[in-house]
């Protein structure tokens, strides 16, 4: 069986949609894979919820326990790593992680960016799409390197953005799309695994 493990911080939007398509795409009878974890960095994040609701083991690993973003990421990487898995989807994942990280799981670490990389890496993308008049906005999901928002784009959607569109509309629009994207690319790769 090929193990997934999605690491969040919050609600779990994307969550929710990696797992109704693993659940409505068969992704176990069709590509011998399966959502083996869900990690959070914070026990408060919704996404844990949705997790056990769907029967997928949960673990947190909360970062304010550590002294350092190393030692941190080592007990994520420990975690993750009970799970053996083919691949590790951010999902909401508010942290900038270690170079020493990233590169354990190089070829395996996916992350969804809410806009078309590689405009507008980091936070507050939405306003900041606004704020310089772009007429389209979207999403990336991507191959994470030690560089920010920077790997390899596996697919990207487009959205238009609209006269009187406010950071918050946008992002509804497109997440909506973010729902759609990520578990088409998963599927894609778990196919050519």
């Amino acid at each position: 069986m090929k193990n997934i493990v999605i690491v969040i911080s919050g609600g779990g939007s994307n969550l929710a949609a990696l797992l109704r398509a693993a659940r409505e795409q068969d992704w176990a009878g069709r590509h011998d894979a399966r959502v083996a974890a869900v990690v959070s960095n914070r026990p408060e994040a919704g996404g844990l919820r949705l997790a056990r609701e769907a029967g997928v083991p949960t673990a947190v690993i909360d970062h304010q326990a550590f002294a350092s973003r190393e030692a941190f990421d080592m007990a994520l990487a420990e975690e993750v790593d009970r799970h053996a898995p083919v691949l590790v989807l951010l999902a909401g994942f508010m942290r900038v992680l270690t170079p020493g990280f990233v590169r354990r799981y190089t070829g395996r670490l996916l992350n969804i960016h809410p806009s078309l990389l590689p405009a507008f890496s980091g936070l507050h993308t939405h306003q900041r799409a606004l704020d310089a008049g772009c007429r389209f906005a979207g999403a990336t999901v991507h191959q994470v390197t030690e560089v920010l928002d920077d790997g390899a784009i596996l697919d990207q959607v487009v959205v238009p953005v609209f006269a009187g569109d406010t950071a918050d509309s946008l992002a509804a629009r497109v997440l909506t799309q973010e729902h759609v994207m990520y578990p088409r690319v998963v599927a894609r790769l778990l196919s050519e695994l």
